[in-house]
């Protein structure tokens, strides 16, 4: 841990622990260091892995965790209960030392439902960054996360208009804010830093990405999937998520040695360069879905739902789930034309969420 005493002078903590947390605080960091508010960072250690955590704190320029918890990985239950008490206990902290912050929260991971119930539970306010977001599938523990969290937030910013009418269907209308998408500020702003000197693979390319429990949990289902993504003719790109290596390992998953190239992790701007190079996107990450969109490259997504419906609604994006069929139909026919749309917003989302929380951070309402 490092600086934990600066928690007594902070008015908004913010609470992250997996990659896509970290692009999104990168862009509301910048903000709020711009409008002279006082941040305390908080890394649960949900992702702990180097090539998943600090490389990208260095690539994104943001910075260096106030607190690292180093919880880890576990059980969803043994996580979230201790990120729980972690997290309790620095905000106890800060409330006895005379501090009520809000707590900044990002997108649907147990770090976010930890942060969310111990803000609740002490009567912290609640920002929550990519509101209203529903795939209706309860067996998603993501799912689970977002609606509570919903429910203690606060503030409500939404990046798209149907997550304001997912919000209206469950009653939730206070507190409710459209303000696009972080994710679009983050991938203009680092598209644009990466420029063209980033290395990409020679020759067509797809560009693939796969951690969710549905698709590597169950030894029959990933081997398909590797078998069905593997091209000889336009090799797929897999950097591995630690969960797939080790599932890999664990089952001994044959790898095809011809149209399948496994890499280590890369970081965002490196990941920006891959995307928008890429013949294809094959992923079950829910903001690959999005940045593939927005770089205007074709997502073939290996689920059987999505919270950005935009993505498919508007030809760019199709649900192919694991099936080897729909994966392989998809490999040689999905390729819509024209320029992409842009559903999610003009890339100023954070300095509109900074805008509103200066009315709400206590002491900022004046």
């Amino acid at each position: 841990m490092t600086n934990p005493g600066k928690i007594s002078t902070a008015q908004v903590v913010t609470i992250v622990g997996a990659r896509p947390q970290f692009v999104k605080a990168a862009e509301l960091s910048v903000a709020l260091a711009q409008a002279g508010i006082a941040e305390f960072m908080v890394h649960t250690g949900q992702h702990y892995d180097r090539n998943m955590s600090a490389i990208f704190f260095e690539a994104l320029d943001l910075q260096e965790p106030d607190v690292n918890l180093e919880i880890g990985s576990g059980h969803h239950g043994a996580q979230t209960g201790a990120m729980l008490t972690a997290i309790e206990a620095l905000l106890l902290r800060a409330k006895e030392s005379g501090a009520r912050p809000l707590v900044l929260l990002y997108g649907d991971t147990n770090s976010t439902l930890a942060g969310a119930l111990a803000a609740a539970k002490i009567g912290l306010p609640i920002a929550h960054v990519e509101a209203g977001l529903r795939s209706f599938r309860r067996d998603m523990p993501e799912e689970i996360n977002r609606v509570l969290t919903d429910r203690l937030s606060t503030a409500l910013y939404c990046p798209t208009r149907l997550a304001v009418d997912n919000l209206a269907e469950e009653g939730i209308t206070h507190g409710v804010f459209m303000t696009g998408d972080v994710m679009c500020d983050a991938v203009i702003r680092q598209h644009a830093a990466a420029g063209t000197t980033l290395p990409r693979p020679e020759g067509p390319y797809r560009l693939a990405t796969l951690h969710r429990a549905s698709n590597t949990d169950d030894p029959v289902v990933l081997q398909r999937i590797l078998d069905s993504i593997a091209d000889p003719n336009c090799p797929a790109h897999l950097p591995l998520h630690p969960r797939t290596r080790a599932r890999i390992q664990q089952f001994g998953t044959r790898v095809p040695d011809r149209g399948l190239v496994l890499r280590d992790p890369v970081g965002y701007r490196e990941m920006l360069a891959l995307v928008a190079s890429a013949t294809q996107v094959l992923t079950d990450s829910g903001g690959l879905q999005k940045e593939a969109l927005m770089l205007g490259t074709p997502c073939i997504t290996l689920r059987e739902e999505t919270e950005w419906v935009e993505t498919v609604s508007l030809g760019w994006n199709v649900l192919v789930g694991s099936d080897p069929a729909c994966i392989t139909h998809a490999m040689q026919h999905h390729c819509p034309g024209g320029d992409p749309p842009r559903p999610y917003g003009d890339g100023n989302a954070a300095a509109r969420i900074v805008s509103h929380l200066r009315t709400i951070i206590p002491g900022e309402e004046s």
